[in-house]
């Protein structure tokens, strides 16, 4: 499982011109599961997520958590994410879940994430979404947890 992580003081998904999902300060997560994922890595991912100390503290170093700022959660499913690049220019996604896989494992993430925090919201998968937000530092952290991890 595959996710880029941006610390964001905004962030919202439109579809078709509608906001569908939008939080304060927070995470931006931009979720790829990939082929062998299971539901135990969908769950080490939201733990990490959840306590990835990546906000500041008095003394400005990041030193708390989501869950310690009580910030929003932004879900988005990104299969991009597993683009493989290495053959040429035109990128490949066979390492991708398959798509009622990758719908499953999403939305298996999201009922764990609102299960386990008070502000999460989301994307739609596989659906055309436009995504804005206002980077916070900006802190962007890549996680990747290996399908044989």
């Amino acid at each position: 499982m595959k996710a880029v992580l941006q610390r964001v003081s905004e962030a919202s998904v439109t579809v078709e011109g509608e906001i569908i999902g939008e939080i304060g300060p927070g995470l931006l997560v931009l979720l790829c599961a990939e082929r062998g994922d299971t539901d135990a890595h969908a769950d080490r991912m939201l733990a990490k997520i959840l306590k990835l100390r990546i906000f500041g503290d008095d003394a400005g170093k990041m030193n708390r958590s989501l869950q310690d700022v009580q910030g929003g959660l932004l879900v988005v499913s990104q299969f991009t994410l597993a683009a493989d690049v290495s053959g040429g220019n035109r990128p490949g996604f066979s390492s991708a879940a398959v798509p009622a896989e990758g719908r499953r494992l999403y939305d298996y993430f999201v009922a764990q994430a609102r299960a386990a925090h008070p502000v999460v919201q989301t994307g739609r998968f596989a659906t055309d979404m436009r995504v804005a937000l206002v980077n916070d530092g900006p802190v962007t952290i890549p996680l990747h947890l290996p399908p044989t991890a």
